[in-house]
């Protein structure tokens, strides 16, 4: 599903942008996301461009702060507000399937097309699931943030990582032993 993909291409963003700074590594590694996710060469990314890719990631990342439905739901209803284009079916000229876009045109900024992919993204799968689409890590060492899907227990952690280290820490501090890597 089209949908999904954009909206885990959102959060792999969110995350590094998150994790790194505004010089040529960080180009490479939000490149190297773009690409994972079917951006094709020439990217024409640059350290310009990262501003406004963090300003829309810090904007998607209050969508996964939300906890309840109402409150994304307002949160997206804001950022649609802010996004630049309407709504339109593209092809890139030909270079593409058909899909929307919500920026205002097919050569628009990275960080409105950005915005606008993701927010329309997770405005379909608040739509669709009627609860918010993702969450914030509760590991409090851990800026990522993660999709909620599927069935089973409420998700916390982005990953297995996160919520295996939080838990043997928790372990460690009811046997009063020290946190791993402090002595």
């Amino acid at each position: 599903m089209l949908t999904m993909r954009t909206a885990r291409r959102t959060v792999a963003l969110i995350n590094v942008l998150s994790e790194r700074g505004q010089d040529a590594a960080a180009v490479d590694a939000v490149a190297e996301v773009l690409l994972e996710y079917g951006e094709t060469e020439p990217l024409g990314l640059d350290e310009g461009d990262l501003a406004g890719l963090r300003a829309a990631a810090l904007s998607l990342r209050e969508v996964f702060a939300a906890t309840d439905a109402d409150t994304a739901a307002a949160t997206l209803n804001g950022l649609l507000g802010e996004v630049r284009g309407r709504l339109r079916l593209t092809s890139h000229d030909g270079g593409t399937g058909w899909h929307p876009h919500l920026d205002s045109d097919d050569e628009a900024p990275w960080g409105e097309w950005f915005l606008a992919s993701s927010v329309l993204a997770l405005t379909v799968l608040l739509w669709d699931r009627q609860a918010p689409p993702g969450g914030l890590c509760a590991s409090p060492r851990c800026p990522h943030v993660y999709l909620a899907h599927g069935s089973g227990p409420e998700r916390r952690y982005c990953s297995r990582r996160c919520a295996t280290r939080e838990r043997v820490a928790a372990h460690r501090r009811g046997r009063g032993q020290p946190p791993a890597g402090r002595p």
